[in-house]
């Protein structure tokens, strides 16, 4: 993308969030990676690098039954990042949702840097770290309180602390679906970013929207590109700084 063109994007994605009303945001691993956090797919991404067991065995049900000290080996060195912080997308995002633009973030993501933005309204598909809970009693747990482990981490009651993240084998959560569904359909604009759109269930939500913008802003092509009123090659954080917001 020349920087004519790359001008020419911007000032009509502008454009589009002015005359839009009810924008929603579906976001994947590279609204984050500007963050310093890894995706998963791309060159230098987790699913890229050498393990004993693929990344996908061992973010399985089955893998944290069966294994969980190398589930929690891999879990707390490759997708704890708790100094990462939100970069201009989150921030940016957060600000249109206070304008009265943005009703509702949906987020494949896992860090929670939307909320640490200041965004209210976000479908966490795929459950957050920050959340944690005991297996045999219920008991929750903040990330900040889950206790120091070797092997894993073990509750007061004796039972094992797992993230409140959605594994490979696992459902989504349908209360959340349902809410991420009913805003896809309500909106008049949906941008998709950071997303090769390549995981199901979640990359399926956007069937439902049937608004006049669909935006998408990724540096790979996806499957939707042919139906977009615009598509941008771009970093996304790189994008969202260069949008204004009207409060």
């Amino acid at each position: 993308m020349t920087p004519v063109e790359r001008e020419d994007s911007i000032k009509l994605l502008q454009d589009y969030i002015d005359e839009s009303r009810r924008i929603v945001f579906f976001g994947g691993a590279g609204v984050s990676t500007e963050s310093g956090i890894p995706d998963f797919r791309s060159v230098d991404g987790l699913y890229s690098q050498k393990y004993d067991d693929p990344p996908e065995t061992i973010l399985s049900h089955e893998y944290l039954e069966e294994k969980p000290e190398k589930f929690f080996r891999f879990y707390r060195e490759k997708l704890l990042y708790p100094d990462a912080r939100p970069n201009p997308a989150h921030k940016k995002l957060a600000l249109l949702e206070q304008a009265g633009k943005v009703i509702s973030v949906v987020t494949q993501n896992i860090d929670g840097l939307h909320q640490m933005a200041g965004s209210r309204k976000v479908c966490e598909l795929h459950g957050s770290v920050l959340r944690n809970y005991c297996i045999r009693c219920g008991r929750r747990y903040a990330l900040s309180e889950v206790p120091e482990y070797t092997d894993f981490p073990h509750c007061a009651c004796g039972g094992m602390i797992r993230p409140d993240v959605v594994l490979y084998g696992e459902p989504l959560d349908d209360d959340v679906v349902e809410s991420a569904v009913n805003d896809i359909y309500s909106a008049d604009m949906l941008v998709v970013a950071g997303t090769s759109l390549r995981v199901y269930p979640a990359a399926g939500l956007i069937r439902y929207f049937h608004g006049a913008r669909l935006v998408i802003i990724n540096k790979t092509e996806t499957e939707v590109d042919r139906r977009c009123s615009l598509v941008i090659r771009d970093a996304v954080g790189e994008v969202f700084n260069k949008i204004s917001v009207s409060v």
